[in-house]
């Protein structure tokens, strides 16, 4: 009732009042005001009271977990922490093996720039670099979150022995006789050994995801299962280019090249 007549106002001020042009002392409005408090004082309490419990519900924060499809939301102590979802084995190899399979992809289209001028190979090369390094640094925080090494370990070596161990190649990696013919190679011939190596290598990565998904119990982890759909798009669209720049197209067919290849150079986010 106080509050709403605006009286607490009123009674908080200062004692002095002018009214019909005298000034009345905190002596003489002394009364007046203890009136005031006793009569508003639940009202100030409530208030006082309601103010109080905002400021601790900010301070304390809530955690709701979703409920099923059709089922309530629930809430739970502000001590809960997430937990990250369960992985498996085969979800851990796929990570590692597939940075090494991006570091290799990197390395080839190092060689672009003093290998050839090739308009739209310099395109598609920015393109691969550019989004498989954002991709390693993906799969390396999502590795290092759940504790797990960065490389895969090396393979073990009769009697124990894995200085020497050579790490096995990924699918469609490109051998070191390959890779050899590529650096040593100019001009229209590293055009070609670079589109066939990359489509080779691409088709790999297809085969890498293939392989986690027909693995029973993995790729059920949502930013593992986001990240190799995506990953296979994105390969299958650029082998789709590759092997259109290795046909003999026309002139209009090449711009169109270079238009797929200029969206394709925008960066993604992850």
């Amino acid at each position: 009732m106080c509050i709403k007549n605006g009286w607490v106002l009123n009674a908080v001020k200062l004692f002095v009042y002018r009214r019909k042009g005298k000034i009345w002392s905190a002596r003489a409005t002394a009364p007046i005001f203890c009136v005031l408090v006793s009569v508003c004082l639940p009202e100030i309490s409530f208030l006082l009271s309601a103010q109080a419990q905002q400021t601790d519900s900010a301070k304390t924060p809530v955690v709701v977990q979703p409920g099923a499809p059709g089922k309530p939301s629930k809430t739970r102590p502000p001590a809960t922490r997430a937990t990250l979802p369960q992985r498996s084995p085969t979800d851990v190899a796929f990570m590692q093996g597939m940075i090494m399979h991006h570091s290799q992809a990197i390395e080839m289209t190092a060689l672009i720039a003093s290998h050839t001028e090739n308009k739209e190979l310099r395109l598609l090369g920015a393109r691969i670099s550019s989004s498989q390094k954002d991709e390693i640094k993906f799969m390396k925080r999502w590795l290092v979150a759940r504790g797990e090494r960065i490389s895969m370990a090396p393979p073990q070596m009769p009697g124990g022995d894995m200085s020497h161990a050579a790490m096995p190649l990924m699918p469609g990696m490109l051998t070191p006789e390959q890779m050899d013919a590529l650096r040593e190679s100019n001009g229209a011939d590293f055009d070609r050994l670079f589109l066939t190596g990359m489509v080779q290598h691409h088709n790999g990565a297809l085969t890498m995801v293939e392989d986690l998904f027909d693995t029973a119990g993995a790729g059920q982890d949502a930013e593992l299962f986001n990240f190799a759909t995506d990953a296979d798009n994105s390969q299958r669209a650029e082998i789709r280019i590759m092997e259109a720049i290795l046909e003999n197209k026309t002139k209009e067919e090449k711009r169109c090249i270079e238009l797929q290849l200029l969206v394709f150079a925008l960066p993604r986010q992850r």
